[in-house]
């Protein structure tokens, strides 16, 4: 970095932040006038810092001091949030990226957020049991909260979440009369849209008592109510037998040292005959998650590398059939997201205020930049039983897309608004 009138302390500071983050072409505007500027001279954003005392903490802990800053509106970004973060995200892969201070305060978050069932609890009703009517303002109807499908990028959230759900029955070859289990079922939409167009009796487990009650309300407005129960418990309670097993969006949430229990209770629901898909967030490698992440949005949460799922399943001979990455189709999912959030800010703020919006606009956009450099992934795994029968011989179900016709599509829409 070139220093423009700047203090011999605040440059060795300066080369501390450069050292976890590396050379960005980013300038710094300390105080009011100081500068840190690129090598290159170019600076495609500005962060502007208030003081020294900022300036040591972004040195001892950039990703913490940041996003508390951030979140607290005491720093601020010029110009564009997410192209900014990638920036830094695409640096720090080729840089020493955790500092002494970040994995101590790591390792003390994961044994704080440990995924207990008590902790478990406590982590999901954390984000998941705010007001419903929060997101609503930014979801589509069906309240789909996690990656959605995108056969062309031009499809609406709508359609590219109903899509979703489609790929997922028709990865797990759903068949009418069918029983499956669905583990972390969000506001019931998967559920519900299994039973609906596949003809299946779904059993959805839960512990966000605000998720659950929305998707019995849904349930019985939609008719279903006998064809899906929504259970507000553990996953790892699960009894019964089914043929299926699904889990989108709930692997983050358990803990790597709680795979081994999961798997049990996967064998448990579908045997040697059944089969099952796990949706989840991961990583290229195993790192550990977001500090200021697990801090203030996403508690115990943490994304794994597929090296560290695949031997869960190993000891019960399951047989893993498909794996696919869908990162773009989450960049895409989190365009939409971040664009409706940030139409809604006026409301946000009247329901939480102005530092829970800046707080979930960073971890918005830190997410739709994470997986647009490729810092996080989306795997979907499906996998069977040794026994299992039935399941086709090549990939062609997959990409022959159930086109519903136009009036199911608006009787969908009906019942998702």
């Amino acid at each position: 970095m070139g220093i423009t009138s700047i203090s011999s302390l605040d440059q060795r500071l300066a080369q501390r932040i450069r050292k976890s983050i590396g050379e960005i072409p980013v300038a710094i505007k300390l105080g009011d006038s100081s500068e840190l500027l690129p090598s290159s001279g170019v600076a495609l954003v500005r962060v502007s810092i208030p003081d020294r005392a900022l300036l040591a903490k972004l040195a001892v802990d950039p990703e913490v001091a940041f996003g508390e800053a951030y979140t607290a509106g005491t720093i601020s970004v010029d110009g564009d949030l997410v192209r900014f973060l990638e920036i830094v995200l695409k640096s720090m892969k080729q840089s020493s990226r955790d500092t002494w201070f970040s994995r101590l305060f790591s390792r003390w978050l994961t044994r704080r957020q440990s995924n207990t069932l008590r902790g478990s609890a406590r982590n999901i009703h954390h984000h998941y049991d705010l007001t419903t009517d929060f997101y609503r303002l930014w979801l589509d109807p069906g309240l789909v909260y996690t990656c959605a499908y995108f056969p062309q990028p031009t499809v609406t959230l709508e359609e590219a979440q109903r899509a979703k759900m489609d790929y997922v029955c028709r990865k797990v070859m759903l068949q009418p009369g069918e029983s499956v289990v669905e583990a972390g079922c969000g506001w019931g939409a998967l559920s519900l849209h299994m039973a609906r167009h596949y003809g299946v009796n779904v059993k959805a487990f839960n512990i966000s008592k605000e998720q659950i009650r929305i998707a019995r309300e849904r349930a019985r407005q939609e008719g279903l109510a006998d064809r899906v129960e929504f259970i507000e418990d553990d996953y790892r309670n699960i009894s019964g037998r089914f043929d299926a097993f699904v889990s989108v969006g709930m692997l983050e949430h358990v803990g790597v040292e709680n795979y081994p229990d999961l798997a049990r209770v996967i064998h448990r629901s579908i045997g040697d005959t059944g089969r099952g898909l796990l949706h989840f967030i991961g990583r290229n490698a195993p790192r550990p998650f977001s500090p200021w992440m697990r801090k203030r949005i996403f508690p115990g949460a943490y994304a794994p590398a597929l090296g560290q799922v695949m031997p869960a399943l190993e000891p019960w001979n399951f047989s893993v059939l498909d794996v696919e990455n869908l990162r773009r189709h989450y960049a895409l999912t989190l365009e939409h997201w971040l664009s409706r959030f940030e139409g809604t800010v006026e409301r946000v703020t009247a329901m939480f205020g102005p530092e829970f919006v800046r707080a979930w606009r960073l971890y918005l956009a830190g997410s739709l930049a994470s997986f647009r450099v490729g810092a996080l992934q989306l795997f979907q795994v499906v996998f069977a039983g040794s026994q299992c029968s039935g399941m086709p011989d090549t990939r062609e179900h997959l990409y022959a897309q159930r086109a519903l016709p136009q009036k199911e599509q608006q009787r969908w829409l009906t019942a998702t608004s």
